[in-house]
């Protein structure tokens, strides 16, 4: 985060299974229509945080599964767990905080002596958390149960119970709630306190992300019984939270437009040109313009028009040079024919192209620096790039659009290393 020289301007927490990531989605079409508006519009002075219940194991596979930005910062383990960036550094002073009052053999100990807890995975169990499975009509009585025993023990705990089955064991500070309670105090210390939080949840364990202070909350459509019925009891009358009619993450994009936190028409929505210039137009807006194009391309969602491809001169320097993942550099004349030839060529087959982490940097009078991935999916096959682009803001004015400058691409496979790809187009 240290690109953030200030406050961010909007600061979003949120649950990812049934709520970032709808799971009844095959086509993950929200998910990227949020990808899309957050790297078009806020990526370059906002944050994004994902707070979940999975394990670090867990979130890495979801990451896998799944087209998922990359997070400013990971809650993990329901709140247990504090990490920075994409190599995932841990948050030292949230470890020494949870410590206190918190001993993990003697949880296993009490937790032995009540045969209706099923232990889950190995993987779920963490330092500061102890996961179990029980069923719907015992969980109650269990947690009231075994609160008591711990206490006895000298423990302060926090048992959550979410999803219908689910039941987490945590140090009473810990929680998705503290968690972010926790960053807000950090980030005020710090004189960099978000201008606006919106948090997103979809069940019990992010009910208490809607108890901090100041902050705007959405349920999901899809939200589960045991939070509705939190919201009616706690927070029924609080402005700031709402009930979406969406699902997932079309439910949080509708959340930003409905609290006026800023831009909420996803670039996947509107039918962009090359040379189209939005209200919102920034280099972020243009690196996801241009690859949505791309795409739309390829899956011949417009008809062939040699127009187009007169636009795409027309958006782009003489001068410009595109450097392919293999090192052969293509001008702007052999640029064009091979978007000429790639016309359709993935048309009804399940494709989308989605970028990550695009951080503009001016570099000089008019001109953009863009560090970022781009990633494609076709079909199970995913193929990642690492891309640095160079704009030129039109006009001396961003607001008027850029032209392409140079476009550099390696290509990367899952685990992160170089790559070739013989028919990667761009």
């Amino acid at each position: 985060m240290d690109w953030l020289k200030g406050s961010a301007r909007l600061m979003i927490v949120s649950d990812l299974d049934h709520t970032m990531v709808d799971h009844h989605d095959s086509e993950n079409l929200s998910l990227l229509r949020f990808n899309a508006l957050w790297e078009a519009y806020y990526r370059y002075d906002s944050l994004l945080v994902f707070s979940t219940g999975r394990s670090p194991t867990l979130y890495k596979q979801l990451r896998k599964e799944k087209p998922m930005l990359t997070p400013d910062i990971t809650i993990m383990s329901v709140g247990t767990e504090i990490t920075y960036g994409n190599s995932m550094v841990p948050d030292e002073g949230w470890v020494e905080f949870l410590n206190q009052k918190w001993d993990r053999t003697i949880v296993m100990e009490e937790t032995r002596k009540f045969s209706e807890l099923t232990l889950q995975a190995e993987t779920e169990q963490r330092p500061h958390k102890v996961s179990f499975y029980v069923q719907k009509e015992k969980a109650q009585e269990v947690m009231k149960a075994l609160s008591a025993q711990l206490e006895k023990r000298g423990l302060d705990v926090k048992i959550i119970y979410s999803g219908g089955m689910d039941l987490d064991i945590l140090p009473q500070g810990a929680g998705k709630g503290q968690a972010l309670a926790y960053l807000h105090k950090k980030f005020k210390t710090e004189g960099k306190l978000p201008k606006n939080t919106l948090v997103c949840g979809d069940s019990g364990n992010d009910a208490e992300l809607f108890s901090i202070p100041e902050v705007y909350g959405v349920m999901v459509s899809n939200a589960q019984e045991e939070l509705l019925q939190w919201h009616a009891e706690n927070a029924k009358d609080n402005p700031k939270v709402i009930h979406a009619t969406e699902r997932c993450a079309a439910g949080i994009i509708q959340a930003i437009g409905h609290f006026n936190l800023g831009a909420s028409t996803s670039p996947r929505d509107v039918s962009h040109s090359l040379n189209s210039v939005s209200e919102n137009s920034g280099p972020g807006h243009e690196i996801v313009k241009f690859f949505l194009f791309l795409e739309r391309w390829r899956r011949g969602e417009m008809e062939f028009s040699e127009a187009y491809l007169s636009g795409l001169k027309a958006h782009s320097l003489p001068s410009f040079v595109f450097v392919h993942p293999s090192g052969i550099e293509q001008s702007i004349p052999d640029f064009t024919n091979a978007w000429r030839r790639s016309y359709g060529d993935k048309q009804g087959k399940e494709y989308r192209v989605w970028v990550d982490q695009a951080l503009p940097t001016e570099i000089g009078p008019d001109i953009w620096l863009l560090k970022f991935s781009k990633w494609e999916l076709s079909g199970q096959e995913r193929r990642g790039s690492i891309a640095t682009a160079l704009l030129s803001s039109k006009d001396h004015s961003p607001s008027e659009g850029f032209s392409w400058v140079h476009l550099h691409q390696t290509g990367l496979d899952e685990a992160g290393a170089s790559h070739y790809y013989a028919d990667w187009l761009c």
